[in-house]
């Protein structure tokens, strides 16, 4: 499949079409020579036009970690919840990732899993992520953090608290998403958020290289 290339209509009623919105946590960046615990989660969602939305939401625990290793982790660990090959439109602001899966992995691969200035950061962490991807259609979309998106900064919770808590979900749980959002607007945060699908068309992004 190329770039931007729209799935046939028949295909499209044969992979159900998901939503992810995923972040990162990384605490104590800013200090050498200790553990930075951090935490990869996200908000999990599809809609029914009659009964509306399901939600569940997923989190991952690491107890020394980066910020863009958690990035990548999101994507491995969001993936990996869905039980059959999917479109999914996964969002995160995390340009690390979202570039790198756009347009890093292919230079990368073509240069033997290398990259112009040397080794790969997280070639590992990459090589599982695309492995997950091949398994469905992806439409990789970046967001501005910490810009009123509601379901960018109820995913940024997620993570926090898990890596505050340093405990992972284990797997899909009941999302809270509602709950949280009614007590942001009760703080006038997201007034005029409309709770329905995105009105831009799923395009999967280019076909991810082999690993």
């Amino acid at each position: 499949m190329t770039p931007s290339q729209k799935m046939p209509k028949h295909q499209e009623h044969e992979s159900p079409l998901v939503y992810i919105f995923a972040d990162e946590s990384c605490l104590g960046n800013q200090f050498e020579e200790r553990s930075n615990p951090g935490a990869a989660a996200g908000l999990i969602e599809s809609f029914d036009h009659e009964e509306g939305w399901h939600r569940r939401d997923f989190s991952h625990f690491d107890p020394d970690t980066t910020n863009n290793r958690m990035a990548i982790m999101s994507g491995i660990v969001g993936l990996q919840q869905l039980r059959q090959p999917c479109r999914v439109i996964f969002t995160s602001d995390s340009q690390y990732l979202i570039k790198g899966m756009k347009e890093w992995i292919h230079g990368w691969a073509r240069r033997g899993w290398r990259r112009k200035g040397g080794p790969i950061e997280n070639l590992q962490l990459w090589q599982d992520l695309i492995r997950e991807t091949t398994l469905h259609q992806v439409d990789w979309r970046w967001t501005l953090g910490h810009a009123d998106d509601p379901k960018n900064e109820y995913a940024d919770s997620l993570a926090v608290t898990a890596a505050r808590t340093g405990q992972g979900s284990s797997g899909l749980v009941p999302s809270h998403f509602d709950a949280w959002l009614a007590e942001q607007q009760e703080h006038n945060r997201f007034p005029d958020f409309l709770d329905l699908p995105s009105v831009r068309e799923f395009r999967a992004n280019k076909l991810p290289p082999r690993v």
